[in-house]
C-alpha cells in the first residue's frame, strides 16, 4: 500500500441524503476510485450501499471494500423505544434483542458499522443527549453497555445479520458544564474512575470493535488527542484491540479548543495520541502524508492504524464476499417483520413507567361511555420516533389517536380527539374545544411533552418544564374536574411539580418508537401491567439540577429541622420522582429481609434475601433493587450504590424469596492512593422497591 492508501483507510467520509434518497457527490466517488476514502457513512439501502462497494472493488487499485456505517441507535426501520427509555425496563435481555433486531434490519439494508451504544452516565438533564443513555447510575449502565454490544455484534458474522458496535463518547461526555452540549468537562480521575469509566470497560469486555472519541477535554486535553485516555486506559489498562474513530470533524474542532495551532498539527496530535478514523474532517486526507514526510507522525504509527481498520473488514467478511451484506430479498422481508413489530411493541411496554395512580384511576375499564383525548403529541406520527431515528419513518409509526381509535371501535367507547395546542408556543385558542371534550368524556388523557427536536445531539434546555402552554391547558382540564390521565413524551426527565400533584395518573412514555400508540394502549386498559423504574431523577426544580440519587453526605448532611445543613431555603432536597422509582397495578410488599452474616472476609461471598409478596389483586412484576453504602473510607464514599436487582414476576397474593449475593469486588472503588480495591470497615446493606424506600442492615468487611 501508498502511504496515500493508507491515509484513505483513515479517512471516512459522508455522503448525502436527498428528498429523493442517497446521493453521492461525484468527487466522493473518485475518492473511493483513487483508495483516498476507506469508510463512509450514511449511505443505506442495499442498492445504494452496492453501487458504492463495486467502485471501491472493481475501480481502486487494491480493491479494498468499503465499510458503511450508520446511526443505528434504536433501531433501523423498525425504531424501538430511545435508549434512555429502554433502560428503565431493567430487562437486559430484551435491551439486548432491541440492538440485535436493529443489526438485523441495518445490516439487510447493507450497513456494517452502528455508532452505539452511547454509554456515557449523565446527571444533567439539561443535556439533550440523555435521551441515548442509560442514566445516571454506573453499574445499571454498565450492563446495559454490555447488553447492548452483545445485540449489535452478536457471536460473531458469519450470517451477515450483525453490526460492528462503536462505543461512545470516550470519555466523560455526559458530564458537561451547565448541561450544554459540547461544552467543557472538569472532574476528577478518581470521578471518571469511579462512575464514568465502567460502562467503557464493560463495552470493551463485551468485544465492541470501535471506539469513538468524544468533542470535549479531559483534564485540559480535548479527548481525540488525549494519550492518557486512548493509551493508558483504553489500550494499556482496558486492552481493547479494535479501532478508535472521532466524532464528527473532532480532529478540526481541537484548534477552537485552543489545543492545537492549525489542522495539521491537530492531526498530527490525534494520531498520535491514537486515533485511527477521522471522521468527516479530512484534515488525515490532507495534511498526514506531509506529516509523515516532515517525520512529525511515523509510519508505524499510520501503519498500526490500517491495520486494525482491515481487521474490522476481515472480521466482517468483506474480504471474502464485500457483496455480502447487500441482499435485496433480505432487506425486503427483515425489515418490518410481523416478530421485529412484536418486539418493537414489547419493549414500548416494558418502558413505560407510571409515576402515578391515584385512586386507581388506571388501568381504564374496557367498557366506558367516552374519553377525551387531547394534546400535541395524541396525534403526532412523526414525533413517535423520537430523535436519533436515522431512517425510520414517523408514517410507518402507530400513534396514539390511532391506536386508540381502533379501541373504540372494538370497546365500544367514544374517542372525543381535540389537539388543544402546539408543544410549543403560546396560542390557547384550541383550549376551548378540549375544555368542552373533557366536559362530556368520563376521563381525559392528556398526551403532551418534547418535541423530538428538543432531545438529541445540540438540544440542550435550559428550562425542563413542558414547552408552550401545555402545562397551562391541563390545568384548565383538571379545573373540569373530569379524571386527567397525562401520557408524557420527552427525551429527558421534567420538572413536573404541579401536574404530579392535580394529574389523577402520570405514564412517562418517553418515545416508545414505531409501536408507541399500541403500547400505550396496552398499558391504559390494563393489557400490560407497567413495572419500569426511571433511571432517572426526576427534579421537582430546575435549581435542584444536577440531582442523582448516589451523591455525597457532606461535612453538614440534610436535616429538615437546622438550617446550618445542606439544604434550599425555597424548596425541598428530595427529588420528585428517584432513581428506580415506578408503579404498577399490583402492589409489592418487602419483608424478612436476611443477611447471612454480620461478618465476611475478602475471600467470602455474603448472601442477602428479602420476601416479596403481590399483596395485590393482580400479576405483575416488580424489580427488586440493593444497594450498599460503605461508612467509612479512606476518601468519602456515596450515601448508596446500586450493586444489584432482579425483577420477578408474582401472581396475585404470591411471595418469592430474592437472593442476591455480594463479594469484595462489589464493594471495590478506587481509595485514598488510587487502588481499586475494597477497604474492611462497615456497610449497610439495603433493599427496596426504589432508592428512597430502603430496608437495612449493617455488616462488617474484615481482611
Amino acid at each position: 500500500m501508498t502511504l496515500d492508501e493508507k491515509i484513505g483507510q483513515m479517512t471516512l467520509f459522508t455522503t448525502d441524503w436527498g428528498s429523493t434518497g442517497p446521493t453521492i457527490r461525484e468527487g466522493y466517488q473518485d475518492d473511493i476510485r483513487q483508495g483516498r476514502c476507506g469508510a463512509l457513512f450514511n449511505s443505506h439501502t442495499t442498492a445504494f450501499t452496492r453501487q458504492l462497494q463495486e467502485i471501491a472493488v472493481k475501480e481502486s487499485r487494491l480493491h479494498i471494500p468499503l465499510i458503511f456505517g450508520y446511526d443505528v441507535i434504536h433501531g433501523y426501520k423498525t425504531i424501538f423505544p430511545m435508549p434512555l427509555a429502554e433502560s428503565c425496563s431493567w430487562d437486559l435481555a430484551a435491551i439486548e434483542n432491541s440492538a440485535s433486531v436493529a443489526a438485523d434490519e441495518a445490516s439487510a439494508a447493507g450497513l456494517h458499522w452502528t455508532y452505539a451504544p452511547m454509554v456515557d452516565i449523565s446527571r444533567e438533564p439539561r443535556w439533550g443527549r440523555v435521551m441515548e443513555g442509560a442514566g445516571e447510575d454506573t453499574y445499571l449502565g454498565s450492563l446495559i453497555a454490555r447488553a447492548r454490544v452483545r445485540g449489535f455484534q452478536g457471536e460473531n458474522f458469519d450470517h451477515a445479520d450483525k453490526i460492528i458496535a462503536c462505543i461512545k463518547h470516550y470519555a466523560g461526555y455526559g458530564a458537561p458544564i451547565a448541561g450544554k452540549d459540547y461544552n467543557t468537562v472538569d472532574m476528577s480521575e478518581r470521578v471518571f474512575r469511579d462512575t464514568y469509566l465502567p460502562p467503557y470497560k464493560a463495552g470493551v469486555e463485551a468485544g465492541a470493535m470501535s471506539v469513538m472519541t468524544s468533542f470535549n477535554e479531559y483534564d485540559g486535553i480535548p479527548a481525540t488527542a488525549n494519550k492518557f485516555l486512548l493509551q493508558t486506559v483504553l489500550r494499556n489498562e482496558l486492552g481493547f484491540k479494535g479501532f478508535v474513530v472521532t466524532d464528527y470533524t473532532g480532529i478540526n474542532e481541537m484548534v477552537n479548543h485552543g489545543y492545537a495551532r492549525d489542522l495539521s498539527h491537530a492531526g498530527e496530535l490525534a494520531v498520535n495520541a491514537g486515533v485511527d478514523m477521522d471522521m468527516q474532517g479530512a484534515v488525515f486526507e490532507q495534511y498526514l502524508k506531509n506529516s509523515v514526510e516532515g517525520a512529525r507522525v511515523t509510519e508505524k504509527t499510520i501503519d498500526a492504524s490500517v491495520r486494525r481498520i482491515l481487521e474490522a473488514k476481515f472480521a466482517l467478511g468483506l474480504f471474502k464476499d464485500p457483496y455480502r451484506y447487500c441482499n435485496a430479498e433480505r432487506e425486503k422481508t427483515v425489515i418490518f417483520s410481523a416478530a421485529n413489530l412484536e418486539a418493537a411493541r414489547d419493549m414500548a411496554r416494558k418502558s413505560i413507567v407510571l409515576l402515578k395512580n391515584e385512586k386507581s384511576t388506571l388501568p381504564l375499564p374496557k367498557k366506558m361511555h367516552s374519553i377525551a383525548l387531547v394534546g400535541p403529541l395524541a396525534d403526532a406520527k412523526s414525533q413517535m420516533l423520537g430523535a436519533w431515528s436515522g431512517a425510520g419513518d414517523g408514517e410507518s409509526c402507530i400513534s396514539v389517536k390511532e391506536a386508540l381509535t381502533e379501541r373504540a371501535a372494538k370497546n365500544g367507547f367514544k374517542l372525543n380527539y381535540v389537539k388543544g395546542c402546539e408543544i410549543e408556543g403560546d396560542v390557547t385558542k384550541g383550549f376551548t374545544n378540549a375544555v368542552m371534550a373533557a366536559r362530556n368524556s368520563d376521563v381525559v388523557i392528556a398526551v403532551v411533552g418534547e418535541s423530538k427536536e428538543m432531545s438529541g445531539e445540540a438540544s440542550a434546555r435550559s428550562d425542563l418544564s413542558l414547552p408552550g402552554v401545555q402545562e397551562q391547558m391541563i390545568k384548565e382540564l383538571v379545573a373540569t374536574g373530569t379524571p386527567v390521565i397525562v401520557v408524557l413524551m420527552n427525551g429527558r426527565p421534567l420538572t413536573i411539580p404541579w401536574i404530579a400533584e392535580h394529574a389523577r395518573a402520570i405514564l412517562e412514555a418517553w418515545w416508545l418508537g414505531t409501536e408507541a400508540g399500541p403500547a400505550i394502549g396496552d398499558v391504559l386498559f390494563g393489557d400490560y401491567n407497567p413495572s419500569a423504574k426511571l433511571t432517572m431523577t426526576f427534579p421537582r426544580s430546575m435549581g435542584q439540577i444536577p440531582i442523582y440519587y448516589n451523591y455525597k453526605n457532606t461535612g453538614r448532611p440534610y436535616d429538615p429541622n437546622s438550617k446550618w445543613t445542606s439544604k434550599y431555603l425555597d424548596g425541598p432536597n428530595a427529588p420528585l420522582y428517584p432513581f428506580g422509582y415506578g408503579m404498577s397495578y399490583s402492589t409489592f410488599k418487602y419483608d424478612s429481609m436476611q443477611i447471612a452474616r454480620t461478618e465476611f472476609s475478602m475471600k467470602d461471598s455474603l448472601l442477602i434475601s428479602v420476601k416479596v409478596t403481590n399483596t395485590s389483586e393482580k400479576e405483575g412484576e416488580e424489580i427488586v433493587q440493593l444497594y450498599v453504602r460503605d461508612l467509612v473510607g479512606s476518601v468519602t464514599r456515596p450515601v448508596k450504590e446500586l450493586k444489584g436487582f432482579e425483577k420477578i414476576k408474582l401472581p396475585s397474593g404470591q411471595q418469592k424469596i430474592v437472593n442476591f449475593k455480594l463479594t469484595a469486588k462489589d464493594l471495590a472503588f478506587y481509595t485514598a492512593d488510587m487502588k481499586f480495591e475494597a477497604e474492611p470497615g462497615k456497610f449497610w446493606i439495603m433493599i427496596g422497591p426504589d432508592s428512597e424506600h430502603l430496608q437495612k442492615r449493617e455488616v462488617n468487611l474484615i481482611k
